[in-house]
């Protein structure tokens, strides 16, 4: 009998847990810990950030227990790959889980979540990029489902780093949209220039929590639905109106959304942008939309 393994995620604004015995997952939680508040102008891990994710953490140690997971990967991204005192998170996941933490190279983190997205995607049409727009970096992934990533690249902008830097207004005024959009725009610039321009893409799938928030607003949907987003097909012109309408809210407004998550509705304007310059560069009319990302990618790291 297969034993199961255990795989975490741990970004800037969550930190997610996967058991299973692949393909079959027993328990899949996310828990919203904001780990990355104010590493963007400080460049350190708050105290109060770093107590709420060990009290996540401690709750994953207790589930990993439970399900006797002995393999377990913990990988952390942008905001630990960014912060000056790193070592002491790292002390405390070694003194809750028994393993060190990996802290992802952007170019790890890019191939883990472009396995995770493209796994069970069946045949479409190449070159597939793969977006996923964290809390502190954004991947592009350029690649093919059968041979895997050929070109990615990590741009130092996410939904957290970018709402903190530029969109303090509630809602954020046209200026201040107009700043975080150059940031984003020189970053998706420069992602170019290193070989992942969107514009080549001949399929589109987006993974994580911002791009997965949009797509169930853009599905009508009352309440977050897992299923009903996992591999939803949306044009592209209903994603920006959906992000116009999103930007456009005070944060009481998202959050009174059903489908928006408490955590993520101050920070989700910052991701839609993100998500609209993208898109704005592409050439397809359509795009897919994953729930499976990095956190699938890291579990079966661990069967292969």
């Amino acid at each position: 009998m297969r034993e199961p393994v255990a795989a975490i995620d741990c970004g800037t604004n969550t930190i997610k847990l996967l058991i299973g015995t692949l393909p079959e997952v027993a328990v899949r939680e996310t828990r919203m810990v904001r780990l990355g508040q104010g590493v963007d102008a400080t460049g350190l891990l708050a105290p109060e950030a770093l107590q709420r994710a060990f009290a996540a953490i401690d709750e994953y140690a207790a589930l990993i227990g439970d399900a006797g997971a002995h393999r377990i990967r913990f990988c952390a991204t942008s905001a630990t790959r960014d912060a000056g005192n790193a070592a002491e998170f790292a002390a405390g996941v070694r003194a809750r889980l028994g393993v060190d933490p990996e802290v992802l190279s952007g170019e790890e983190e890019a191939r883990l979540a472009f396995a995770g997205a493209t796994r069970d995607a069946g045949t479409i049409p190449a070159p597939v990029l793969v977006i996923d727009i964290g809390g502190g970096s954004t991947e592009l992934i350029l690649g093919d489902t059968s041979r895997g990533p050929r070109t990615a690249y990590s741009m130092d902008i996410g939904s957290v780093r970018l709402h903190e830097r530029h969109l303090g207004g509630d809602p954020p005024t046209a200026q201040q949209i107009d700043a975080c959009v150059a940031d984003i725009d020189a970053a998706l610039d420069e992602a170019a220039a290193h070989g992942a321009d969107p514009a080549v893409a001949g399929s589109v799938i987006g993974v994580a929590g911002t791009i997965t928030t949009v797509a169930a607003g853009t599905l009508g949907l009352d309440a977050y639905d897992r299923d009903a987003i996992h591999r939803s097909v949306l044009a592209v012109d209903d994603l920006e109106r959906q992000i116009q309408g999103l930007v456009a809210m005070t944060v009481a407004e998202r959050r009174a959304l059903g489908w928006i998550h408490p955590g993520r509705a101050d920070v989700i304007d910052a991701g839609a942008l993100i998500l609209s310059r993208i898109l704005a560069r592409v050439e397809v009319a359509e795009i897919g939309v994953a729930e499976t990302d990095i956190l699938d990618g890291i579990a079966w790291s661990l069967t292969e």
